[in-house]
């Protein structure tokens, strides 16, 4: 099989997602009163209404279609005031109602987009963007010093409920395939669930996974679901489809479903771009199915013929009437939204001086946004002046320490102390090096930077005299590395500074050292 840089000089991937979030902060379900609890006991929360009994009738719950409204707002969509539900019919038992209450082709959320800066490792998957001048526009993307701007565009955000879970014995990794029997839990379903559907206009398996997490960074900004990956609470279907290049017409698309991580969103991707080039290139035929993304297999899987419109036998919910929002009502919505993403990220570079890569990577994670903010706050006056090495802090060292496991201490880098590390490094008091092992010990020991520094012995000697004067007996002990560094053999820089610090035991400011070694070997 062909790799992805091979496949995209001759084809061009076309590719939609489909992402569903679960309204995990609201109470109740979508249509009835049941408590909405992640891992309760199985069918402790279900009624009349959600198990679809002969007679019972489903009443809408207001704070999920505010949910719904704030998220189109989110997204820069258009609110539609007139919508309405359908019945979605389906013969599975993860809905004991046999059908799935959902809107139909006008949603609460229309016509909306996002834009991904897509930059570094991941502009590298994009077709020839080398080609491309900065400031240059083709279709949907604009070059950028460091990469690129896509627009991608956003058809609707519908709503939905969403459907049991349904628990296979005895197969593998719980899947159907080799079961004994099937048991079907009800809690879940009749959950709010939005669902989001964009335009084709992605065109990486890395854009796909950009667009995903920074929609997921948009909804736990507005407060409107837990985004949990691993507890399905978002989850992503893929649709792709290959073309050779220069053609406009769509090929066949096959659907990647329940793609649960940003990993298994892109990899997934990845590899049915390439499968399926490989099949058009044999002269075989793409059918229109979905597919299973198996990691452990790397591959994947076809499980079942896709379905049309016309097979779900869509017709207008009876029990519902259609919903009219006025103003007023969109407008209150519109007054909830918090700062979002973006708008935080050009802040931080406005008023902090800090380049578009470094916020808009802190704003990628809520620790991190929390982390800068705070230590920003603590720096009062001198928040300027510490924001790229806070920034940097938050980014590397506390990004290494919330990854290494959920029982890492994170807690005891404090605002404060967090300020007292990068004064320590931007007075010279300690190198950049120095201020790894502080930061280790801070988590360690539970103590102050400043206090780890003097106990340790650590603070750099940045005397010019001082400095000098070890050079200088360096230098004189060194006559014959002198001349063949002034000869040339520039190399040697390094040996000089190293027999400098050693001279000063550790604690000698190697930025001084260089910078007096240069001038006195030049």
């Amino acid at each position: 099989m062909k790799k992805l840089e091979e496949v995209l000089e001759d084809w061009e991937a076309v590719i939609g997602l489909e992402v569903h979030a679960e309204l995990t902060t609201l109470t109740t379900k979508m249509f009835c009163g049941c408590k909405l609890e992640f891992g309760a006991d199985p069918n402790t929360h279900t009624c009349p209404v959600c198990l679809g009994l002969p007679g019972a009738l489903p009443v809408p719950n207001k704070a999920a279609i505010e949910s719904i409204v704030l998220a189109g707002l989110a997204t820069n969509c258009d609110i539609e005031k007139r919508s309405m539900f359908y019945r979605k019919n389906y013969m599975y038992p993860d809905m004991a109602k046999n059908f799935q209450t959902t809107q139909g082709p006008v949603a609460f959320c229309m016509r909306g987009h996002l834009d991904l800066q897509v930059d570094g490792k991941a502009a590298g998957e994009r077709y020839h963007l080398d080609r491309l001048a900065e400031g240059d526009e083709v279709e949907n993307i604009r070059r950028t010093a460091d990469g690129y701007v896509a627009h991608v565009g956003i058809t609707r955000i519908h709503m939905e409920e969403d459907a049991g879970k349904m628990n296979h014995i005895g197969g593998g990794e719980g899947r159907i395939a080799g079961a004994t029997h099937s048991l079907v839990d009800y809690n879940r379903a009749g959950t709010p669930l939005i669902e989001l559907v964009t335009e084709p206009d992605l065109r990486t398996p890395e854009e796909a996974r950009l667009f995903m997490q920074k929609l997921r960074q948009i909804y736990l900004a507005i407060g409107i679901s837990d985004c949990s990956m691993e507890e399905g609470s978002l989850r992503c279907d893929g649709n792709i489809s290959l073309r050779r290049r220069g053609a406009r017409e769509f090929g066949t698309k096959t659907e990647l479903k329940n793609l649960n991580s940003f990993k298994s969103l892109h990899d997934g991707l990845l590899y049915e771009i390439c499968r399926q080039a490989e099949v058009l290139e044999e002269g075989g035929q793409i059918y229109q199915e979905t597919r299973h993304w198996d990691p452990s297999l790397k591959r994947t899987i076809v499980m079942r013929t896709k379905e049309t419109a016309d097979d779900y036998r869509l017709f207008p919910e009876p029990d519902l009437a259609p919903y009219d929002l006025s103003d007023e009502f969109i407008e209150n919505v519109r007054r909830k939204l918090p700062e979002l993403p973006d708008q935080k990220a050009a802040r931080f570079e406005r008023e902090y001086g800090l380049s578009a890569y470094d916020a808009r990577h802190v704003v990628e994670n809520d620790f991190t946004v929390e982390f800068f903010e705070g230590a920003i706050a603590a720096a009062g006056d001198k928040a300027a002046q510490l924001a790229k090495p806070l920034a940097n802090l938050a980014l590397n060292d506390v990004t290494a320490l919330v990854n290494a496991g959920a029982d890492s201490p994170m807690h005891l880098l404090t605002p404060q102390r967090a300020v007292q590390l990068v004064e320590l490094v931007a007075s010279n008091a300690i190198s950049s090096k120095q201020a790894k092992e502080v930061f280790s010990a801070v988590i360690e020991e539970d103590k102050d930077p400043a206090a780890i520094v003097e106990e340790r012995g650590m603070k750099q000697v940045s005397d010019t005299g001082a400095i000098e004067a070890v050079i200088d007996q360096v230098l004189s002990a060194n006559p014959d590395k002198v001349e063949q560094y002034r000869g040339g053999k520039t190399g040697l820089m390094g040996f000089f500074v190293g027999q400098c610090m050693k001279a000063m035991k550790g604690q000698g400011n190697p930025k001084l050292i260089n910078e007096i070694l240069a001038s006195k070997l030049g």
